[in-house]
């Protein structure tokens, strides 16, 4: 079973949710090439001999569904990031306005997560329209648990939202298409893993993990990246139904 199978259905388990996200996750499913596959073999008439502007056009419309599909795989992604950094960016929002953190250096370093959070969801929303598409919906989140759970709580989630999100960007590196937007998604999974960092040091985690959402340092000489089937699991109790 490939990534995308995976991913998809994954997807399909999640799309019964009646709130915003059901749009989104549709958005999400896998970017087959069958389709340009088909209009490929359509167009070069099967085993009959072409003229030289027959071949051409046929290169031509073979170049252009090939880049559609691209397009189209790169903003299920691009989309997919931007509803991730919807829930990070609600999360630090609702932390800071709620005065539940009292330590004047933790809250100041929450209001900066936030800010950066703000400036991922700006970014792409722009790419999203860029590939010629609709930004994702922004989805109904609950942290009400969370919150109320005091600093502790709060701090504790921020650090496994910050480290999921530095492990599903990296997870969909290998998929994105265009040079440009992967090396805009490298420069936020930098900066995400930099937050996780900071925040794993302050709840007081171990230098090491056994997964990609615990340690201050790697388990070992490599990040783990996460899938998107993963990801998705772990923000769902954080989506309101």
């Amino acid at each position: 079973m490939s990534d995308t199978d995976t991913e998809s259905g994954a997807l399909a388990r999640l799309q019964d949710d009646p709130t915003s996200r059901k749009r989104f996750l549709r958005m999400v499913g896998g970017a087959g090439a069958t389709g340009a596959l088909g209009l490929l073999i359509a167009a070069c008439g099967g085993g009959d001999k072409m003229t030289p502007a027959a071949t051409t056009t046929t290169a031509a419309a073979a170049g252009q569904a090939a880049s559609a599909s691209a397009r189209k795989s790169d903003l299920a992604i691009v989309n997919y990031a931007l509803t991730l950094e919807y829930l990070e960016a609600d999360f630090y929002e609702q932390a800071v306005m709620s005065g539940q953190i009292k330590d004047r250096a933790v809250a100041d370093l929450a209001k900066r997560i936030a800010e950066a959070e703000r400036s991922h969801v700006a970014a792409l929303e722009a790419t999203a329209k860029n590939l010629g598409g609709m930004p994702a919906a922004k989805p109904t989140t609950k942290f009400d648990a969370v919150i109320a759970g005091g600093p502790a709580k709060i701090l504790q989630t921020a650090a496994v939202v910050e480290n999921l999100g530095a492990a599903a960007y990296l997870g969909q590196a290998g998929r994105i298409k265009s040079k440009e937007i992967l090396a805009a998604a490298l420069s936020i999974h930098s900066v995400e893993a930099r937050h996780a960092a900071a925040l794993n040091k302050l709840v007081g985690r171990s230098f090491k993990g056994g997964t990609p959402l615990e340690g201050s340092i790697p388990d070992g000489a490599f990040a783990k990246a996460m899938t998107m089937e993963q990801v998705l699991a772990q923000v769902k109790p954080f989506i309101a139904s």
